[in-house]
């Protein structure tokens, strides 16, 4: 995969002069896992540049011709010679027509700065077009996302098109150079009234002049403004190189940052906290966040400003508190940042692969709910799957959801809909004559209807297959215990994802069934990258609503709150529960790519061979998996494919074990996800299923 980055005209993508996009672009290159396939396209007359594959711009000047115009030109003439795969704009969404008008590629917008202030985003029409033409579109703060939409009505799909992803700096992991700190207090910026210069300057002096030990730094220069003024102990250093300039923040005691602008983020901020300064900034835009532990003033005057300057020397201990918690807690590191930029591009160029056989077999009739109504939002589910596997292995599928058939099928005579679903599949299964019915959770189907259907077809096979847990212990018991017991006499064979011998009740000709992966939904190969979090763990209450149930608690959140206590040092991403709502369809594929490790937890008391399909997206997708002992999944997969716990306290020495031994982990969840795809496959799934009810004799490595 090829990326172009094209930076903004005139941005000095130099270490003499950078500037805030620069510097971005620079710090996230460096480290990403793209950074050998990226050319950035920029324009500066410094001679000096960043050490990254960068291609200079050099346009001469001619009178009455847009230079901006000419360097995008100028662009698209070097895309044409050497094409890539992605653009990636910042901070010039005017440059988007154009590129959109010349070339067909995928882009990404950034925005560095307020979208409503920038030629090509000001209107709304503006906005709704990028939207519309950008594969995605990233903002560094969500004062910026807000600005972005600001009396837009858009729909969810353009609404996950936006990433929130600020810059960042190297995070340090030790307070010790706060021992170390001097009693200096620095500004840098601009040293222009925006920027708030004028506000410092005047507080600075009167501070200077109060405490005789302290020290004044200022860096930045402003040639459009002059605001000028001198003490003693106060150094005003003009533009100073960046690497410089963190190295004083590591020597600084208080950094200010009083900016009466909007602030898009702030770069100071951050840097200044990343390097245990006690940082006061100004609550103007993004700056607020930026720092995690430091001084927000709500009233910009210098009044204010000298208050918690004065306040900050005078209390020692507090001012170290502020140092060292800003260091302790600092999230902006450029490696988690990176890896979110890499997963936006990771997700623009997933592909989907798939092995079809033509070559007809069986006339199958498969029912279950496909989710059709719910706009794709349910599409990953495991009647997909076994649906992909029985048309990959060649048989002529008629796919019928019946659930989204009882819906459309209601009336005022109808009122479930029940009728009508049974005559189309009656009907249906005259026209088509069907060599098998394929069920799963069709508990609408009629058991007379389908005995019915086999006394006037003799060679009908049927068979049904069943998700939920069946145990005494778990949820739902004398529920799914009917359901799966409703169609007994009507049906030839049952598959469920429990050991049939674990139950407290007889299935007859019932069979234990994995719940299997599949190659075009579960395509993640996690255990291949640098992840952002851990751990990932999701719960799906209100799956037809879409939302969180009020009121809705079972023993995984306890279970999961226990475990958050005892491992706060682990990066969990969590859906389904405190107040975070689950997430589905594509976003469940983009979350799920961004961790190392997940928990396979399901609902009840652990029992033989019992899971949820999740373990399915898991183990598929290349996560590091850990599910209770209890399961049994040893039976069919080592210690070096799957982790197994025994109690809470075992599974958190393990996560903690494998977050800290990383090439372990990858081994074992490459070795994992390997053997999943190799004998949990939708294919054999769905193959086993046929044969079990046509009485064929087949190997399978669970049965």
């Amino acid at each position: 995969m090829k990326i172009s980055i094209l930076l903004p005209y005139k941005e000095n993508f130099s270490p003499e002069y950078a500037g805030a996009v620069s510097l971005f672009v620079k710090d996230t290159t460096n480290i990403s896992s793209f950074k050998s396939q990226i050319t950035v396209y920029g324009n500066t007359h410094f001679k000096k540049k960043y050490k990254i594959n960068y291609k200079n711009i050099f346009l001469k000047k001619k009178f009455l011709n847009s230079t901006s115009k000419r360097y995008i030109e100028e662009f698209l003439f070097n895309e044409i010679k050497n094409p890539s795969d992605l653009i990636e704009v910042h901070n010039r969404p005017v440059y988007i027509k154009p590129i959109i008008k010349k070339l067909k590629k995928n882009i990404i917008l950034y925005y560095h700065n307020d979208p409503l202030s920038m030629a090509g985003s000001q209107s709304i029409n503006d906005r709704i077009y990028l939207l519309n033409n950008c594969q995605s579109i990233i903002v560094i703060s969500h004062w910026i996302k807000k600005r972005l939409l600001k009396d837009l009505n858009v729909n969810d799909d353009l609404l996950r098109k936006i990433y929130v992803i600020p810059h960042s700096t190297n995070k340090i992991n030790s307070t010790a150079l706060i021992k170390r700190k001097k009693n200096y207090i620095i500004f840098v910026g601009k040293l222009n009234s925006q920027k708030g210069y004028d506000i410092f300057g005047n507080v600075i002096v009167k501070i200077l002049e109060k405490n005789k030990d302290w020290k004044g730094i200022v860096i930045g220069d402003e040639e459009r403004e002059k605001l000028i003024f001198t003490h003693p102990s106060l150094k005003v250093m003009g533009f100073v190189e960046h690497s410089k300039v963190i190295k004083l923040f590591e020597k600084s005691s208080i950094a200010v940052v009083p900016s009466r602008w909007e602030e898009p983020l702030g770069r100071t901020g951050l840097e200044a906290s990343s390097r245990g300064c006690a940082t006061i900034v100004s609550n103007r835009g993004g700056l607020p966040e930026t720092v995690t532990d430091g001084i927000i003033l709500n009233k910009l005057n210098e009044k204010e400003l000298y208050k918690n300057i004065q306040f900050l020397i005078n209390n020692k201990e507090y001012r170290s508190t502020l140092q060292k918690n800003s260091i302790i807690n600092f999230k902006l590191d450029h490696s988690i940042i990176v890896k979110n930029i890499d997963n936006v591009r990771r997700k623009i160029f997933k592909t989907f692969n798939f092995n079809i056989d033509k070559k007809s077999k069986l006339k199958i009739i498969h029912i279950t709910n496909f989710n059709f109504r719910y706009f794709g939002r349910l599409h990953f589910n495991t009647g997909t799957r076994l649906n992909n596997g029985l048309i990959r292995l060649g048989h002529n599928v008629l796919s019928l959801s019946d659930r989204d058939l009882i819906s459309l099928g209601k009336s005022f005579r109808d009122y479930t809909g029940s009728k009508y679903l049974n005559e189309l599949v009656s009907k249906t299964i005259t026209n088509f004559k069907p060599d098998m019915v394929i069920m799963g959770h069709a508990d609408r189907i009629d058991a007379n209807m389908l005995s019915a259907m086999k006394d006037s077809n003799k060679n009908l096979k049927i068979a049904q297959w069943f998700l939920d847990p069946l145990t005494r212990k778990g949820p739902d018991y004398k529920k799914n215990k009917l359901r799966i017991l409703d169609k007994l006499n009507s049906v030839d064979t049952t598959f469920i994802t429990t050991d049939p011998y674990a139950l407290d009740f007889k299935i007859n000709n019932s069979f234990f069934m994995p719940n299997p992966c599949d190659i075009s939904l579960d395509n993640l190969k996690n255990y291949n990258f640098e992840l952002a979090y851990d751990v990932f763990y999701a719960i799906s209450h209100g799956v037809h609503r879409g939302t969180l149930r009020k009121g809705k608690m079972d023993e995984r959140e306890i279970f999961i709150t226990k475990l958050l206590k005892k491992s706060e040092n682990i990066n969990y991403d969590i859906y389904g529960m405190f107040k975070r709502q689950p997430i589905w369809g594509d976003e469940f594929i983009d979350k799920i790519s961004q961790s190392k490790m997940g928990l396979n937890l399901s609902r009840g008391k652990p029992i033989k061979y019992y899971s949820s399909d999740r373990i399915a997206q898991l183990m598929g997708n290349g996560l590091l998996t850990f599910i209770d002992k209890k399961t049994h999944y040893s039976d069919f997969f080592k210690d070096d494919e799957m982790i197994f716990y025994k109690d809470i306290n075992d599974l958190v020495d393990k996560i903690y074990k494998y977050k800290k031994d990383k090439k372990l982990l990858r081994k074992i969840a490459k070795k994992g996800h390997k053997k999943y795809h190799k004998y949990f496959n939708s294919n054999l799934v769905a193959k086993f299923i046929i044969d079990k009810t046509l009485g064929l004799k087949s190997n399978y490595y669970w049965d």
